[in-house]
């Protein structure tokens, strides 16, 4: 009986430290989003805090199902790219850190994956990390571009709203996640949720705005429009499209309404005239942006095994600002083949379960839908080193890992149901 007494009164103990370590676990992962939104120089604490939350999961438990593996096999195969395009070069520099920091943005996105994957509970404190880190980045942006403070140029970048990143053009960029989080949950949730989000909408969408990235800006507009035309046709009944319609609509309007305001300032509507071109002086001058693409992969057909990471930069005094091209000079053919392949299966694997009614298809088609708009950007900019790139990565691959979990189960039951069907009784277990 004390025995009996002993294990049963152990069970609660038991479950109450479970518990604990899933909550450790959650709030350790949203510090580690959180921190994503404050690059301003490198190594970040983004970086060191990554790097020793993975070790120290890697020691307690971290677990690469079969349904990740793809993942880290296609990151590691386009790093061993790089490094057979980084044999290329006689003198290394910094290149081997730049290696480095490619292959730990890799196994960060293995990481994001595998966690979701073990602990789906993670997917919102992952999106409201990041949205509270894009709110708090957005507001020093705007505060700097308009010098609101003593130092606040800091949050500025070629006078433009950087945010507390390098560069405004990854700045902008990061923002559109909790954009797109922000209108899914306008267009989809309750009245009171429409309005909760109005407040940080703004501030994400003035932010997208002042960081003056023409790639930005067509992000964040070309993923509204995916998102709400994706919704539309996920939804069949007609008071939800119709919701979906009024609401994309009132977003729409609202966000108009607080660019159109800040237009009214002149030095504001004189650099948006300028930014607003479809192509700059830079691109389309004789070794502008697209001259370059011809050259470069003209390059990247002479030589397979690459021409050395940054090579192409120190060569023609920009870089590459095509990831494709980036892939085949930076990383070499083999590098190429593994991104292309990682791509096209990330694509192809999400949406065959895209709209599937499952707890997680929210964050799912968010991230999605970001992502396409990503790989369209990255026709015209490098995003190898972005790290919210591989966060996104991370998220998908996770869902589909959990798609992949939800399908086996569901197998279970058929069979196990078969079985009691076929025999006449319940199977035991020994």
């Amino acid at each position: 009986m004390s025995a009996s007494g002993h294990s049963t009164a152990a069970l609660p103990g038991e479950a109450v430290n479970r518990r604990l370590i899933e909550i450790v676990r959650a709030g350790a992962i949203t510090i580690g989003v959180f921190l994503s939104g404050f690059v301003i120089r490198e190594p970040a604490p983004y970086e060191l805090y990554m790097a020793g939350l993975i070790g120290v999961w890697a020691l307690f438990g971290l677990r690469i199902s079969r349904s990740i593996a793809p993942l880290l096999v296609l990151l590691v195969l386009f790093n061993i790219g790089g490094l057979i395009s980084m044999s290329q070069l006689a003198d290394l520099g910094d290149i081997p850190l730049y290696i480095a920091v490619s292959l730990f943005l890799a196994l960060t996105a293995v990481f994001f994956a595998a966690v979701v994957e073990t602990q789906p509970a993670v997917l919102p404190l992952i999106f409201r990390a990041w949205l509270a880190a894009a709110c708090i980045t957005s507001l020093a942006g705007i505060l700097g571009y308009f010098n609101a403070f003593p130092g606040a140029e800091m949050f500025t970048r070629y006078g433009r709203a950087a945010g507390v990143f390098e560069d405004p053009n990854v700045f902008g960029p990061f923002l559109t996640v909790p954009g797109i989080y922000l209108l899914h949950r306008m267009m989809t949730g309750g009245l009171r949720h429409a309005l909760m989000a109005t407040a940080p909408f703004i501030i994400i969408t003035l932010g997208v705005f002042f960081s003056f990235s023409r790639g930005a800006w067509g992000l964040y507009l070309g993923c509204a429009l995916v998102l709400t035309l994706a919704l539309f046709i996920h939804n069949r009944r007609g008071m939800v499209r119709l919701r979906i319609i009024a609401m994309s609509i009132a977003a729409f309007a609202i966000a108009s309404m607080a660019l159109l305001v800040a237009l009214q300032i002149p030095e504001v509507a004189e650099l948006f005239s300028e930014r607003a071109k479809l192509a700059q002086d830079y691109d389309s001058a004789r070794l502008g942006r697209f001259a370059r693409y011809g050259i470069g992969f003209m390059m990247a057909v002479e030589h397979p095994m690459g021409i050395g990471p940054l090579e192409f930069g120190q060569m023609l005094g920009e870089d590459t600002h095509n990831i494709w091209l980036k892939a085949l000079l930076d990383y070499s053919w083999l590098g190429f083949a593994a991104y292309f392949t990682l791509i096209i299966w990330t694509v192809a694997g999400a949406f065959r379960i895209l709209f599937r009614n499952r707890p997680w298809q929210p964050y799912l088609l968010c991230a999605y839908v970001v992502l396409i708009g990503h790989i369209a950007l990255g026709t015209v900019i490098d995003t190898d080193h972005w790290r919210h790139f591989y966060l996104i990565l991370g998220l998908i691959w996770g869902c589909m890992a959990l798609e992949q979990c939800h399908q086996a189960h569901q197998q279970g039951i058929w069979v196990k149901k078969k079985m009691v069907g076929a025999a006449g009784f319940e199977p035991t277990t020994p």
